[in-house]
Order: C-alpha cells, then structure tokens, then sequence
C-alpha cells in the first residue's frame, strides 16, 4: 500500500517542463534579475511631476496608454521578431532606432546589456549586448521557453515596475498599486496575443505623451530616476 511520499498523482514530464518555463521567466522577469529595472520610470516621473499623473486611476490610464499604444507593443513586437528571426542584429538595429529619446534609448540599452550578462553567467546564454526586449526574445529562443508565455511574462514585469514607480513617485499605497498591475493583467495578455500574430511591419508608437515625458526627463531639474 502507498504511504506518504508516494500517494498521490505523480506530475508527468510535460508539466514539469511547463513549470520549469514559467519559473525561468519568472526569475529573468522578476525586480531580483540584475537588470537594474528598479532605476526607470520610462518618463513617469516628468509626468508626476507635471500633475499628468496624481492618483491610482491616473496611472493605470498613463500605464495602459504606454502599454497598447506606446512601448509595451512595440517592445512585444520586437520581443517575437527577435524570436523568430536569424539575423538578431537588424532586429536589434531597428529597436534602437525606434528608441523616441535618448534616455530611452539608454533605459533598453543598459537593462539589455545587463540581462544579457546575468543570462550568460548564469543561463549559459551566449548573446552579444542587445536591447533589452529582443534580448529576451533571442534568450527565450534559445533556451526553447514558449513565445506566447514570454510575452505575457515580460509584459506584466513591464506593468508591474512602472507601477512601483508610480507607487514611489505619487506617492500612492501599496493597495491602489497593486490593484493598478491587477487591471492591466488582461490588456497585457491582449498585448501579447496581437503581438503573436503580427511582424514588424505593425511597427507603431501613438503614446506621444509618454515619449515627450521621456523627453522632459532629460532636463528635469530633480529626479530620483534615470529616465
């Protein structure tokens, strides 16, 4: 008769796999990955500070805008392009292209390089510095994770450390905050399935706001964030 340990349903390969997956993207994803994630607002500060953004439905307004209209969909878009491609380093030239700033540019250059390093030391992950979404994109490739569930992941991280920057910045509690990255749970995995079956060619970026914030940080006289 089975005893302790051995009762129950034994877990079969496949979920063990998928588990696997979620807890490497979870653990690439997640604010302890030396990427440094935690130093930018991606123009959220000038926006706090110009009144664009005082409370929680502010936020999730000015989050949700940059997620579906603004970078988030161009990030995912590049994130699958740099999935499916063999020639990373047009992908990569094209995302520093369309970088609207030069704190922009420098927000996914050092979180890229940064992810690229910790993926080589501890992942064995052999990239050249990249931008920081078509580095998860070429890393999820090799290390043969999900496209869609990438997506979904990296989105949701995006979310989630604007929204702790909101959370420092406003200031605004942990509650409204965290309610903030619940809404935008579903836009992100509606961002990630148009991103699944779209190409480069859906390139766009209408979040002006957003990138002119980006813009005005460079300037503002103080600042806790690097972008």
């Amino acid at each position: 008769m089975a005893t302790g340990a051995h009762m129950g349903t034994t877990t079969d390969m496949s979920t063990i796999m998928h588990i696997n997956q979620i807890l490497t993207l979870v653990q690439w994803l997640s604010p302890s990955y030396p990427v440094g994630a935690f130093a930018y607002s991606h123009g959220l500060e000038w926006a706090v500070q110009d009144g664009q953004v005082t409370d929680r439905a502010t936020l999730a307004r000015w989050l949700e805008a940059v997620l579906r209209d603004g970078a988030g969909q161009s990030d995912a878009l590049f994130l699958a392009a740099a999935y499916r491609t063999d020639d990373i380093c047009e992908v990569d030239a094209l995302a520093r292209a369309f970088a609207p700033s030069s704190e922009r540019l420098q927000e996914t250059l050092l979180q890229g390089e940064a992810f690229c390093r910790a993926s080589s030391a501890v992942w064995g992950v052999e990239m050249p510095a990249l931008t920081y979404p078509v580095a998860v994109g070429q890393a999820a490739r090799t290390q043969g994770l999900p496209l869609d569930l990438t997506l979904q992941v990296f989105l949701h991280a995006f979310v989630s450390n604007l929204a702790a920057a909101g959370m420092r910045l406003i200031p605004l509690g942990q509650t409204d905050g965290q309610l903030v990255i619940k809404d935008l749970a579903a836009p992100c995995i509606a961002v990630a399935d148009k991103a699944m079956q779209g190409s480069l060619d859906e390139l766009s970026s209408t979040a002006f706001l957003s990138d002119v914030a980006s813009m005005k940080h460079e300037t503002q006289y103080s600042r806790i964030f690097r972008t």
